[in-house]
């Protein structure tokens, strides 16, 4: 089921059961894990994290999943009222904002730097 409403709804219910009213009692975090395995048979891993807090009620329409309800750290928008330029935005426009932009620019600098 992918319900997201639904979903951001269990949360927060689930968040006000055991008493998490302030900011500091909403932390988050979103994580991307890529690996890469090359011809010759190794893998690289690498990973990104963005941390912020979970609001309530969910805000914007943009992104998917639990975008709506994520603010990152440092910005008044939820991920999902941030364009894709915004949350994905990489240098030298902006910066990786979202964790899979994270990961996927650390695995591009790390996989590039070798040409």
């Amino acid at each position: 089921n992918k319900d997201f409403h639904a979903a951001m709804q269990k949360i927060e219910g689930l968040l006000r059961e055991q008493g998490a009213a302030s900011e500091a009692d909403r932390r988050a975090h979103f994580v991307c894990a890529l690996c890469l395995v090359w011809p010759d048979g190794h893998a690289e891993e690498f990973e990104a994290r963005v941390d912020g807090t979970l609001v309530w009620p969910p805000r914007g329409q943009r992104g998917f999943g639990y975008d709506p309800m994520f603010r990152p750290d440092g910005f008044a928008l939820t991920f999902g009222e941030m364009t894709s330029e915004d949350k994905h935005g990489l240098p030298p426009k902006g910066r990786a904002l979202s964790h899979r932009a994270r990961a996927f620019l650390k695995l591009a600098e790390a996989c590039l730097d070798r040409r």
